[in-house]
């Protein structure tokens, strides 16, 4: 009995299982992708309350918030402190003196943290009567709604300029002349995840530990 000859894969069959395999492959990799942006998110948002926690127990410490940090170079033995003084008029935005608080050194996404704080609140001992310097720290929304009152104004702000690397909306312009911030829900316009310090939550922690009356 003859074997009957054995058929192959022609190039248009096979061009189909090819094509069939891609689509497979990139609605799992979109997924993964998805999961690995949350992630990161969340990774940096854990990581910002520990840096609120460590701003406040430096303030109980010490009685005040740190500088920025102004040194980018890694191999700097100043690299990740906080200066002794950053009381120029106006201050400016840096990066977070990780070392000097003890906590992570980027967010997510391997990006140093974003720092800016009120120069009357770093640097020397906050009393009862230290008020708001003229940076004028505020944050607002994208439809520029504020969400800090005159009595809670920010004295500290951090963030993470998320996975675009590059601060977004208001976070963009943080030259020393302006103090607007904005804090938004991530979305595809807008990935910066910022928290801050106001007034009476510093206040509260440094009477609870008897640094003020």
């Amino acid at each position: 009995m003859p074997m009957r000859p054995i058929r192959g894969f022609s190039l248009v069959e096979l061009s189909i299982v090819l094509l069939i395999v891609a689509l497979l492959g990139a609605s799992l990799l979109l997924p993964l992708a998805a999961q690995r942006e949350q992630q990161h998110l969340n990774e940096s948002r854990l990581a910002l309350e520990d840096i609120r926690h460590a701003l406040l127990g430096h303030a109980v410490i010490y009685g005040f918030l740190p500088c920025p940090s102004t040194v980018s170079d890694p191999a700097n033995s100043s690299y990740g402190v906080a200066p002794t003084s950053c009381n120029s008029a106006p201050s400016t935005e840096g990066r977070l003196p990780w070392k000097t608080l003890g906590v992570t050194e980027t967010d997510g996404w391997g990006n140093y943290w974003r720092y800016r704080v009120d120069r009357n609140f770093a640097g020397a001992a906050i009393t009862l009567s230290t008020n708001f310097s003229a940076d004028a720290l505020s944050i607002l929304d994208s439809a520029g709604n504020i969400q800090t009152t005159t009595t809670e104004r920010p004295l500290a702000i951090i963030y993470s300029a998320g996975q675009n690397s590059q601060p977004d909306g208001h976070n963009s312009n943080f030259e020393p002349s302006s103090g607007i911030y904005q804090n938004d829900d991530v979305s595809p316009d807008f990935d910066d995840q910022l928290i801050w310090l106001s007034r009476p939550q510093l206040y509260e922690r440094l009477v609870a530990a008897g640094r003020l009356p």
